[in-house]
């Protein structure tokens, strides 16, 4: 983990891959998250000779919070963190809340191209039930995000406190009615103890960055999804509790750019652990097309 200090004076938290190249692919943790989340992404993409950086967004682990922020907000924390570290080029990655700010990151000039993995939708808007088929942990938590932050951080601490000490054996019982059978299925042994391990990680400190990622995505995201000209790949499963493929199917009918896979079966975790490798392949070919 490495810490990098932004011009406000805000710090940025940051994992990379120690690969030297002027490529990347910039990895965005889901919601709640953290930057470990994406270790072993970025051991693979090490071997590719490829530079890999996975965030944590402000708020989250030791990344410093940023109040009132939206979700465009992270694309001048990439800029100021890729000039650093002499990246010319780039891909982002986003999986579920993380979908949005990879997205935003495609008006950085660098950028050229965005996955995203279960991509959250818009809220509010006239084509898209935001919360329609999500598990009911969803309905309460955004209904609470609605009233605004004292509210969404007492439903937290009410609620989610027992996630700041999480452990693999209880990850399954503490995402409830957010995981089918598809997630069930992947969410066991070592696997279970890196997520739970990651999502401590995030919050452990407190709920500041879940609080601003919920907030951020009830509002305006600050960027036009119409406006994207880079290739955008959206990925999606079926049997997903947490964002369900009608998120998916929106962003693909409002980003002129965008191709969607939709794999039957595959849930809103399962979906990157069984699809890593034509995931990286993905990425690797927007860098070199």
């Amino acid at each position: 983990m490495s810490q990098f200090k932004l011009a406000d004076g805000r710090e940025l938290q940051y994992l990379d891959n120690a690969t030297s190249s002027d490529q990347a692919v910039v990895f965005h943790h889901g919601t709640p998250g953290h930057s470990s989340m994406w270790s072993p992404w970025l051991s693979r993409l090490a071997t590719a000779g490829i530079n890999a950086i996975a965030i944590s967004r402000p708020g989250y682990g030791s990344s410093s919070r940023q109040s009132n922020r939206e979700v465009f907000s992270i694309t001048s924390d990439i800029t100021e963190l890729l000039n650093s570290l002499g990246v010319k080029k780039f891909v982002s990655i986003g999986w579920s809340g993380g979908g949005p700010h990879s997205l935003a990151t495609t008006f950085e000039p660098r950028n050229v191209g965005a996955i995203t993995l279960a991509g959250v939708g818009a809220y509010g808007v006239s084509d898209l039930n935001f919360l329609e088929g999500m598990g009911q942990e969803n309905h309460d938590e955004f209904g609470a995000a609605l009233a605004g932050e004292t509210s969404v951080r007492n439903w937290l601490i009410e609620n989610a406190s027992a996630m700041q000490k999480l452990s693999g054996d209880d990850i399954r019982e503490a995402f409830g009615g957010l995981i089918g059978v598809a997630d069930k299925a992947v969410l066991e042994g070592d696997y279970a103890e890196e997520m739970a391990a990651s999502m401590r990680a995030g919050i452990e400190g407190s709920f500041d960055g879940w609080i601003d990622d919920d907030i951020a995505f009830i509002k305006d995201w600050g960027f036009d999804l119409a406006k994207i000209a880079k290739p955008v790949h959206l990925w999606q499963g079926d049997d997903d509790l947490m964002v369900p493929h009608s998120h998916s199917m929106w962003l693909e009918k409002h980003i002129p750019t965008s191709q969607l896979r939709f794999i039957p079966g595959q849930g809103h975790i399962s979906l990157g652990n069984n699809f890593q490798d034509e995931i990286i392949e993905q990425a690797l070919g927007l860098l070199s097309a």
